[in-house]
């Protein structure tokens, strides 16, 4: 055979494929769109995985006699605290404005004794849409340095503790001023689960006019029907 063949593959023609350029576009975008949202999901499952993780660990303290807020009686019963569902828009980022003065301030406690902690500054964040600030504290004589925030919300005697709840946070590095405030991680005073426990009261400025649907409920409380509510 030669070349001159009709079955020469030379001389054969295919057609051209043609690619609307808009399907083209429209499978990119998608394409990026599914690796944006598998990053999301990824994303927000770890997040409360981290959440989880803290809040089961801080059920078995409670469980253990050690230094246990929980009576015996308490602990024999005792299943889990409640907690609002890990929440990432709970998570802020906070200007703090360093107080220059030094000053302290005696805060006071669920006895009718006061506690005294140095007034650290101020934490100024956005949070449901709207400007906050909450005062920030630091007590004299706490080892680990934390910050310490105690403030009240409109959840306070219905879905949270009545008093109040705290988010403690590390301070900033040197040279910053900003921090951020996850309040997925709003713990109870002590005061919250009975007992005789003195617990500082948050300041009366620092009282936000928003709910704070994240961190810890108010403690479960029995009646004298064994119901729990």
């Amino acid at each position: 055979m030669t070349n001159d063949s009709p079955f020469n593959i030379q001389h054969l023609t295919f057609p051209k494929l043609r690619i609307n350029p808009k399907l083209l576009l429209a499978f990119g975008l998608l394409v990026i769109f599914g690796y944006f949202l598998q990053d999301l999901v990824l994303g927000n499952n770890q997040f409360a995985a981290g959440i989880n993780k803290i809040r089961k660990e801080k059920n078995d303290s409670f469980r253990r006699a050690k230094n246990s807020p929980l009576t015996a009686e308490q602990r024999d019963q005792f299943d889990s605290l409640r907690y609002f569902l890990p929440d990432k828009s709970y998570v802020v980022d906070a200007r703090l404005e360093r107080s220059t003065k030094g000053e302290t301030v005696q805060i006071p406690l669920t006895d009718g004794k006061t506690e005294t902690y140095l007034r650290w500054g101020q934490a100024r964040f956005e949070l449901n849409g709207t400007p906050q600030q909450l005062t920030v504290l630091l007590k004299l004589d706490d080892q680990d340095g934390k910050l310490f925030l105690a403030f009240t919300d409109k959840t306070n005697g219905f879905a949270t503790y009545g008093g109040g709840r705290y988010l403690d946070v590390a301070p900033p590095p040197p040279g910053e001023d900003e921090v951020t405030l996850d309040f997925n991680q709003a713990y109870n005073p002590y005061c919250a689960y009975g007992g005789s426990f003195a617990c500082p009261v948050p300041p009366q400025e620092n009282r936000l006019a928003v709910e704070v649907k994240a961190g810890e409920k108010s403690f479960p409380e029995t009646d004298h029907t064994g119901h729990k509510h």
